[in-house]
């Protein structure tokens, strides 16, 4: 083992505290985002409403995400970044609490709403904290522990507040996740050093960011590709028993390995961002296209189905950390904007991707035609990646994809 690796290894295991407290969030953020779209049919029990309009919560979190990550991110410039970690959780814990008292539906969107606000700034400034504390060779390995809180909650966070909410009712989920908040806030305090990740910028220069193109083009391709994630994962319990021909006890069990294979992809793709970040944005998205095109060809077995699901939740997170690194990349004096923005892109994907799926379905082309939706989005933004860089170079698109794949040093630029 090289002197340089001895200290790469070193300082990844020094920043090991910090990091896990960073994952502590994530596990407090993917908790609510994921587990909120099991308690629709509960919401609108208890408050008298359609099933379609108690799904206005879930979007209304989702657009406090999209409309939160950048704005909160540029207002909150100037201060101190772990500092800032402490407000944007405490803003989470007051969403919450709205959320688990909200009497009406239009209250509960309002809190939903307010709830998504800190969610992508948190990554955001997540990621350039622990970027910071593991030292810049380790900045894929630091990024990838704090996602991989995210996608933990989807295998044991999600299914158990849940079946809280079931038994207890679905107020009961939203207390858990203020409680699981307050518990993020006292790791924070407690386990990341102060300091970590410096000042911030200033709001001129997060400003200035907001005006770099190539960064909203890499904007456009995550959120257009996102989507082909979502258009099959909102689907999955149908997926799982009208295509798959299983119960529906089979549903949780294949939403934690879904959930595992999420958490393998984030752990992969740190590791591949480490070694090139914009290789590992190509890779992303080539695997996932390949994977729901598996997925919608051999899907109607169930084997198959549960494969392509586990396929599909390894890749499209290789992809998702992949994209953060590269739009923190893209603008070098706000990192923790482009960071944030990722978690916009992904929440628009959200939104796309369900949206889209939805018409697939409703237009009689059965479940299992959302893999082929889902393709076709992947394939739209991995095209706004190689056009974007064929403009950026001139080469044309077969040589670019080629030069990616080796991660040459002027394809970093």
């Amino acid at each position: 083992m090289t002197a340089a690796t001895d200290g790469q290894t070193a300082g990844l295991r020094a920043a090991m505290p910090a990091l896990l407290a960073l994952a502590v969030g994530g596990f407090t953020i993917g908790t609510t985002e994921f587990a909120s779209m099991g308690l629709v049919p509960l919401i609108a029990d208890d408050l008298a409403v359609s099933v379609p309009t108690a799904g206005h919560a879930v979007t209304a979190y989702a657009v406090g995400v999209v409309a939160g990550a950048p704005t909160l991110t540029v207002l909150a410039a100037r201060v101190e970044r772990t500092r800032l970690l402490l407000i944007l959780m405490g803003m989470f814990v007051v969403g919450h609490v709205l959320s688990a008292l909200a009497g009406s539906m239009g209250l509960l969107i309002v809190a939903r709403f307010l709830a998504g606000l800190p969610h992508g700034a948190f990554f955001g400034v997540g990621a350039v904290v622990g970027a910071a504390v593991a030292g810049p060779r380790n900045r894929g390995k630091a990024i990838g522990m704090m996602m991989a809180g995210l996608t933990i909650a989807n295998m044991i966070g999600v299914p158990l507040t849940t079946r809280v909410g079931q038994v207890w009712g679905w107020r009961a989920t939203f207390w858990i996740v203020a409680v699981l908040a307050l518990l993020t806030m006292l790791s924070l305090w407690r386990l990341v050093p102060r300091g970590a990740g410096g000042e911030g910028s200033s709001v001129r220069d997060e400003v200035r960011a907001l005006r770099n193109g190539p960064l909203w083009i890499a904007f456009a391709a995550g959120a257009i590709g996102f989507g082909g994630l979502f258009a099959v994962y909102t689907y999955v319990g149908p997926l799982v028993t009208e295509v798959g021909r299983m119960s529906t006890e089979s549903i949780p069990l294949v939403m934690g390995l879904f959930g595992l294979a999420m958490t393998v992809g984030v752990l992969v793709g740190g590791r591949l961002v480490d070694r090139g970040v914009l290789r590992t944005v190509v890779l992303g998205f080539v695997t996932t296209l390949l994977a729901l095109v598996l997925l919608g060809a051999t899907g109607s077995a169930p084997v198959m189905l549960v494969v392509g699901l586990v396929a599909l939740g390894v890749t499209s997170q290789v992809l998702g950390l992949a994209m953060q690194a590269r739009l923190m990349d893209l603008s070098p004096l706000a990192p923790s904007l482009g960071a944030a923005l990722c978690h916009s892109a992904l929440n628009a994907g959200n939104a796309e991707g369900a949206f889209v799926g939805g018409l697939v379905i409703d237009a009689g082309w059965g479940y299992l035609a959302t893999a082929w939706v889902g393709a076709a989005l992947t394939a739209v933004g991995l095209l706004v990646v190689l056009a974007v860089g064929r403009q950026r170079t001139g080469l044309p698109v077969a040589e670019r994809v080629r030069r990616s794949l080796e991660d040459t040093p002027a394809d970093e630029v």
